[in-house]
């Protein structure tokens, strides 16, 4: 199969040109110096290398906020609390709330508690163990005294769960 090359050749005519074209081609890019335009191409890189710190930022704090232990992300419920507010300072301004100030729950994972916690615990868990040690009950019968705690202690855990 041949092509004949002139076929592929097409030449346009200045008058069959749309206006439009013929004005654009017209307008000439306002000339700026090579300091200027290095400016310019410094300040978009500037401006992409900033929208990335503030994507990975929250991507951190999300991933911060999953990581907290039992309460999970709570960020949506913060970001609508300011429309629950307006209901809840009519409820305020009758009755005065009680005042109560929660410690920060602390972690129950041995690998996750600060040094300090983790010492705290030791000294409290040493404490029961002597305490354990000096009851006579135990002495007496260390098997039976502890299969009775474990009795109670289910007992009492059963009767939590109903």
């Amino acid at each position: 199969m041949k092509i004949d090359p002139k076929t592929l050749v097409k030449k346009l005519d200045l008058d069959s040109r749309s206006i439009v074209s013929a004005q654009t081609g017209v307008e000439e890019k306002p000339l700026l110096s090579k300091r200027e335009k290095m400016k310019l191409r410094k300040d978009r890189w500037l401006q992409k290398i900033e929208g990335v710190k503030l994507a990975r930022q929250k991507q951190k704090a999300e991933a911060k906020r999953k990581a907290t232990p039992v309460v999970g992300d709570l960020q949506p419920l913060m970001e609508a609390l300011p429309e629950l507010s307006e209901l809840t300072t009519t409820s305020k301004a009758r009755k005065q709330p009680k005042i109560h100030v929660r410690a920060k729950a602390e972690p129950t994972d041995f690998n996750q508690m600060k040094p300090a916690q983790k010492r705290r615990l030791l000294q409290e868990e040493v404490a029961r163990f002597h305490k354990v040690i000096a009851n006579p009950v135990y002495k007496a019968n260390p098997l039976a005294a502890i299969s009775e705690h474990l009795c109670k202690r289910l007992k009492q855990e059963a009767g939590n769960a109903i």
